[in-house]
């Protein structure tokens, strides 16, 4: 998932719009783009786990749940789209952002609130790609002797789904059962607190709603209105997401039954070819390098945007020293704050993952985090205020009971993570990672 810094749309009007005529090739062009954009964004690390969800849920409950999410995704997306102008859908002011959107809409603790869940989702998310990026450098350094040929990250998950499927062919079988991993293979209690853990993985791979209107506000222009044309990318690209996700992780389930690896690339120790999973583990590094900084980019924004305003005397703090590089017109701009706070943040979350590296239980608890509030809370609140939609209605008691549906499963599903946990944390040795 990727979160735009900037926009080009900032430097425009409100009220410009796009001089390219209007035809329904456009439209289709713009519908592509935005949901490559969306796609790009929500397949991420969370695909790896999938497999080892659909495991501890079962063959009805899984593909159920994961549905589930989807439906809610779309919906509580297309709520966001039609705020992403205040007031009137054609002319009224533009949100550049969703955190611009709340507080257009809400204002008040509200955007506190929202900033501080982003912020706290953003770090967790530094924490989780470290944890990732991490087991496969350290699965990829034992292979790395037998290839070094390179590929593409989606060409090797449908290779990987591809060679589950003829494994599956030449078993005549699928693995796994209704009710998924059985009770024997884990303790009941394992049983519950894994289930709950799966949702929160599953929450975790559909998380997307934080950048829908930065994508709306960088892809999309008008005519037509822009919430109707976002609204066609976000069902798109949803569709898109969740037949990839069934492929992985049912396929995975399939294949491998109960023993499913919470990591599609690691998990399941060294099988042939062995130069795929070698492949697959370096595009997988590249992706969470890349992501990492995308992540990671507003935190040091606020916090250097603060740092300055709170100190705006400080020589350590503002002073930026230009050096000039060799090829290239504008000097560097070398500030000691950014320096030193940027390597203390990094080496911050290093640490973090090499204490906790349970990549699905982190994974649950980052799922949980980000899923109501984001997704949903923010969504739903923003619509009712911005339809006017009258309190105690049908439609108000509809939306009402499905946010709060939403944070019940939030709950349950954080709280399946955190056990999973401390039960990894009573047999786990601090900086011992394994995969």
């Amino acid at each position: 998932m990727a979160i735009p810094s900037h926009n080009v749309s900032e430097c425009v009007d409100d009220d410009v719009v796009s001089n390219e005529p209007y035809t329904t090739t456009t439209s289709l062009r713009t519908i592509c783009t935005a949901s490559a954009h969306i796609i790009t964004a929500v397949i991420g690390s969370g695909v790896l786990s999938l497999a080892w969800a659909i495991a501890q849920l079962g063959w009805i409950a899984g593909p159920a749940v994961m549905l589930l999410f989807s439906f809610v995704t779309y919906y509580t997306s297309s709520l966001l789209t039609d705020c992403y102008r205040t007031g009137d859908p054609v002319s009224g002011k533009r949100n550049y952002t969703y955190t611009d959107a709340v507080r257009s809409i809400l204002g008040g603790y509200k955007v506190k609130a929202c900033g501080l869940i982003q912020y706290l989702n953003l770090f967790g998310i530094s924490i989780g790609y470290t944890i990732a990026a991490s087991i496969s450098m350290i699965f990829r350094s034992d292979m790395v002797a037998l290839d070094r040929r390179c590929g593409h990250v989606i060409y090797l998950f449908g290779h990987r789904s591809w060679s589950w499927n003829r494994q599956v062919a030449a078993t005549g079988t699928f693995k796994g059962s209704l009710t998924g991993i059985s009770i024997g293979t884990v303790t009941q209690a394992q049983k519950i607190w894994r289930s709950l853990q799966a949702i929160g993985d599953i929450a975790f791979a559909y998380s997307f709603s934080v950048i829908l209107i930065e994508i709306q506000d960088t892809v999309i222009k008008s005519p037509p209105e822009e919430a109707k044309t976002m609204k066609k990318a976000t069902k798109l690209s949803v569709a898109v997401t969740t037949a990839f996700y069934m492929l992985c992780g049912c396929m995975g389930y399939a294949s491998f039954g109960d023993f499913a690896p919470g990591n599609l690339l690691t998990g399941f120790g060294f099988f042939n070819p062995f130069w795929l999973l070698d492949i697959a583990n370096a595009a997988i590094i590249i992706h969470l390098v890349g992501a990492y900084q995308v992540f990671c980019q507003p935190i040091f924004a606020f916090i250097e945007k603060w740092a300055t305003q709170r100190w705006p005397e400080s020589y350590f703090i503002t002073k930026e020293f230009k050096i000039p590089v060799p090829g290239y017109r504008h000097p560097y701009k070398f500030n000691m704050f950014r320096l030193v706070w940027r390597t203390g943040f990094v080496m911050l979350t290093t640490v973090i993952s090499m204490l906790l590296p349970f990549f699905n239980d982190v994974v649950g608890i980052l799922g949980a985090l980000g899923f109501w509030p984001l997704t949903v809370y923010f969504p739903v609140e923003m619509y009712i205020q911005q339809k006017k939609i009258s309190k105690w209605s049908s439609r108000w008691i509809c939306l009402k009971m499905l946010s709060m549906a939403c944070l019940m499963i939030s709950i349950v599903a954080g709280a399946g993570s955190i056990v999973g946990v401390v039960l990894d944390l009573k047999v786990y040795k601090p900086f011992k990672t394994t995969y």
